[in-house]
């Protein structure tokens, strides 16, 4: 296929070699902080660094309780086992998000329920989600996907009128707004994820947010092999010599899930930049989606007028292959790669046929009786919005495209235009 180059420019260099903004972001700050836990001797388990970390992110996203742990997937397991849901109740989830939005529920032997997503922002459909809800069913998993919010007016609504729980998927919203409000501070727990590609980053990582007492002390002694968090501060107290501070053995099941005081030292220094680096990818969001509203087969996504502060994980719009004289979107993404030296994805899979969401490949772990083994068959589900965003609309993009300058956007505009203008050529 003909690699088109704007005006020789960014499209002849090495992909490997991009112009765009490095990921991640690091500083002298960083190594500072990790030379400080390396001399320390305290690497992991309830630091210094992992303490100042909770209290900043509690008080960054607006709730009570912050907690560490290993990583973003783990987050929603404990999530969903601190709320109680397990065997016989059931999680609706959307169709459309990374499969450890579903394969957690899972793990905790509950049904995951797929349902379709909106049109307009890639997020669960209010509508799909009263169709979907059953006796059995217990929690609500919204994904904020990309750079878009849920509805979480119509999720907290329906929620309240069955009495379920909200478990906000925010992986991508690390600081993004709904009506003031900061993603993981709406519903009962939020999930977070700090791995590399995400907007905040420790490599690996993930916290639960909630303003629950209640929970959070479940979901710190989940995190923390199932002992519960102690009354005093950390010094002192030997928990390998078994000093638990609860003479009556008051834990519960768990393991070792817990992140490490170099992480949380990354994570303190992030925290300072994801501001003003989120505003900066608002900014250029702002002005790129004005400018694809403007170029003919291409959309961007609905920004809801709630959502008072954006974040974005990827940078997402429509294709709609039509308007360029029938160009695959395939062929569409490889041009548009090829003119600017970034890597363009299609969105994630639709959960009822995805590669990596496959648990009938787990019989010994997951086959409890046929029943069930049936009910969490992915292929049961129809998903024909997720399957439609995924074969023939979604066009993603890495957000750190959106930390450069607005002449980066208008070279991303100039090179969707000089595409629809040359589609034929593409399509050999």
């Amino acid at each position: 296929m003909k690699k088109l180059a704007i005006n020789g420019g960014l499209a002849s260099r090495d992909i490997n070699k991009s112009p765009w903004p490095k990921w991640p972001v690091w500083g002298k700050e960083e190594e500072v902080a990790l030379i400080e836990v390396l001399n320390s001797g305290v690497w992991s388990y309830n630091g210094p660094k992992e303490t100042e970390f909770n209290r900043l992110f509690a008080e960054y996203t607006g709730v009570k309780h912050a907690i560490c742990t290993v990583n973003g997937t783990i987050t929603l397991q404990i999530a969903l086992e601190a709320l109680g849901i397990g065997v016989g109740d059931e999680v609706i989830v959307p169709g459309l998000t990374w499969q450890a939005t579903a394969a957690t529920v899972i793990d905790v032997n509950a049904t995951p329920i797929l349902v379709d997503v909106s049109e307009d922002n890639w997020c669960i459909d209010p509508k799909e989600i009263e169709k979907a809800i059953t006796p059995r069913t217990k929690a609500i998993i919204p994904v904020h996907l990309y750079g878009a919010f849920a509805d979480m007016d119509a999720v907290m609504a329906i929620a309240k009128k069955h009495n379920l729980y909200v478990i906000e998927d925010c992986a991508h919203k690390h600081g993004g707004e709904w009506n003031g409000k900061k993603a993981g501070s709406i519903g009962d727990i939020g999930s977070f994820s700090y791995q590399l590609s995400k907007h905040l980053t420790a490599g690996e990582g993930g916290s639960v947010t909630t303003n629950n007492s209640e929970l959070a002390d479940k979901l710190d002694a989940l995190r923390n092999c199932g002992r519960r968090p102690e009354a005093d501060a950390f010094e002192g107290v030997d928990k390998g010599a078994g000093d638990y501070g609860d003479d009556d053995g008051n834990f519960i099941q768990s393991g070792n899930l817990r992140i490490t005081e170099f992480q949380a030292a990354i994570l303190v220094e992030g925290l300072k930049r994801l501001p003003e680096q989120n505003a900066n990818r608002d900014a250029n969001g702002e002005y790129l989606n004005a400018l694809l509203d403007k170029i003919p087969g291409v959309a961007p996504i609905a920004r809801d007028k709630r959502e008072t502060k954006k974040a974005y994980f990827n940078f997402a719009f429509r294709y709609y292959k039509n308007e360029f004289k029938g160009l695959p979107i395939e062929k569409f993404r490889s041009a548009l790669e090829a003119e600017l030296g970034i890597v363009v994805d299609a969105s994630y899979e639709p959960l009822n046929n995805c590669s990596l969401y496959v648990p009938h490949t787990k019989p010994s772990r997951h086959k409890l009786n046929d029943a069930y083994w049936k009910a969490i068959d992915p292929k049961r589900f129809s998903l024909p919005v997720c399957e439609r965003i995924f074969k023939e609309e979604s066009v993603c993009v890495h957000h750190k495209v959106l930390m450069g300058t607005k002449a980066d956007m208008d070279l991303v505009a100039e090179a969707i235009k000089k595409i629809y203008t040359h589609a034929e050529e593409l399509m050999d």
